[in-house]
């Protein structure tokens, strides 16, 4: 059957055409992001979220070829996964210089341990969803078209869970910003 036929079927949800598309498609994508990543277990990952992504909205995306989708789609999951390493890495190397240089004095290592250890509490205390939410937007930079497609629920409701999150994390937090802010001029 050509693509043509088999997205049609798909979109109608049936899961045989699914299958057939994924087996037409996934290794050629593996071998893309692998190629660009070099790890294997996350390029598997983003190719299973892509898959996991075009069924869940196979009935609201219109789909005129499925290589050249596929093939885009994906790179952009690979740069936004490149994009959420670097500030993964670069937010470890800030904590690192930060309690290295807060070593040198007592309370400041140990507001800034405190700080860290109150956030995540404070991510305890939101729903699951709102804590992956929270996660995505704070941590890993992904905006909110992105993460409405990564956690399948719409804007409207990644925006809610954020707000949301944002203000109970703000509340949380602010006792130990309080005490930790007058301790951050005498570190630098």
């Amino acid at each position: 059957m050509p693509d043509s036929a088999v997205l049609a079927a798909m979109q109608a949800g049936d899961e045989a055409a699914f299958a057939e598309l994924y087996t037409r498609y996934s290794y050629p994508l593996f071998n893309l992001a692998y190629g660009k990543l070099k790890n294997r277990q996350v390029a598997e990952e983003l190719v299973q979220d892509l898959f996991e992504a075009l069924w869940s909205k196979r009935t609201t995306t219109q789909i005129e070829q499925a290589g050249p989708y596929l093939f885009s789609a994906l790179r952009y999951r690979v740069i936004n996964y490149i994009k959420s390493e670097k500030v993964r890495t670069s937010y470890e190397l800030f904590c690192r210089l930060h309690l290295s240089e807060a070593d040198n004095g007592t309370e400041a290592a140990v507001a800034f341990i405190d700080l860290n250890e109150a956030l995540t509490a404070g991510m305890q205390h939101l729903s699951e969803k709102a804590q992956e939410v929270f996660r995505l937007s704070r941590l890993e930079q992904y905006t909110i078209p992105e993460i409405s497609v990564r956690v399948n629920l719409s804007e409207k409701t990644v925006e809610y869970h954020l707000r949301k999150s944002l203000k109970l994390m703000r509340l949380y937090l602010r006792q130990f910003l309080m005490l930790i802010w007058p301790l951050l001029f005498f570190i630098k």
